[in-house]
């Protein structure tokens, strides 16, 4: 057996005993990160000194700076994120009313101008809109097929839904047993129990709306009643004044496309807020825009 080598710790300066220098007693142990790989072996005192260091966490102060750090970012990250949805939300919306728009244009070039109908005529067990087939039966279980709207042939695909209408609401009630459109077909173009006017006859397409965001508040069929009040997708814009039915859900506005293709954010009219759900924001769009006349 060899004589113990006398080595110099490289942290400490103290002399200490090794085994032979073919091998080392501290080569058994596991190689420590934080030690110079070129350096000669810590002494007992110092190799256990650093093992503990090499085992050692975060501790509780670190862990709380961490955290702290993350919350605040978080914080200025959220709202900014959230800023961005709603104009996000909008911008679809947008792209939904120029799809309906399109359509329309092609609608009245193969029709000789003529509006397509507004709807609610019996058909197949249920009744067809501008915007597809509704069954009968009790509302929020009635079957839903938007391939037999009008403009389905134009668009080669179904509805496409605004995603700032708040479908998950505990204050919403559907229609059908699915969602079908929370647009709303301005009702001068297609008046109900009259033939559909000529586009060719309006002087200023420009502004005159063909669709909008639209809603409109329900107290008079279950689950809604007069005490609890719920909001439902409406299929048409008007002038009526007993039931407001524009939708300003895009902060505070409406989308509107207008017959000659353009879209345009519009405000509620001064004091038309329907009071009975005023968090959905359903009031009346401007009558110059509904009717030219």
């Amino acid at each position: 057996m060899t004589e113990p080598e006398q080595k110099l710790c490289p942290r400490c300066g103290a002399q200490f005993e090794c085994r032979a220098p073919n091998r080392c007693w501290c080569q058994d142990l596991p190689e420590l990160r934080n030690i110079d790989s070129q350096s000669d072996c810590l002494c007992p005192q110092c190799l256990a000194r650093a093992c503990r260091e090499e085992e050692k966490g975060f501790t509780l102060i670190e862990l709380i700076v961490v955290i702290a750090v993350i919350a605040t970012l978080a914080g200025l990250l959220l709202p900014a994120l959230n800023r961005s949805e709603g104009p996000a939300k909008s911008v679809k919306c947008v792209n939904n009313l120029r799809q309906f728009s399109f359509s329309a244009q092609m609608y009245w070039e193969d029709n000789n101008g003529l509006t397509f109908p507004y709807g609610g005529v019996p058909e197949s067990n249920g009744a067809v809109y501008w915007f597809g087939w509704i069954g009968n039966g009790p509302e929020e279980t009635r079957p839903f097929d938007p391939s037999l709207g009008p403009l389905f042939p134009y668009m080669g695909a179904g509805v496409d839904l605004c995603p700032a209408f708040d479908y998950t609401s505990s204050q919403f009630k559907l229609k059908a047993a699915t969602p079908t459109c929370d647009y709303g077909y301005n009702w001068y173009l297609a008046p109900p129990n009259k033939p559909p006017i000529n586009t060719k006859s309006i002087n200023r397409p420009a502004v005159v709306a063909l669709l909008a965001d639209s809603a409109q508040v329900n107290t008079f069929e279950a689950p809604a009643s007069v005490a609890s009040p719920m909001f439902e997708e409406w299929y048409y814009i008007n002038q009526d004044p007993s039931e407001p039915n524009g939708q300003f859900r895009h902060d505070q506005r409406a989308n509107v496309v207008f017959c000659d293709g353009h879209t345009e954010f519009e405000q509620m009219m001064p004091g038309s807020l329907d009071v009975r759900l005023p968090n959905q924001m359903i009031g009346w769009l401007p009558l110059t825009i509904l009717n030219p006349n």
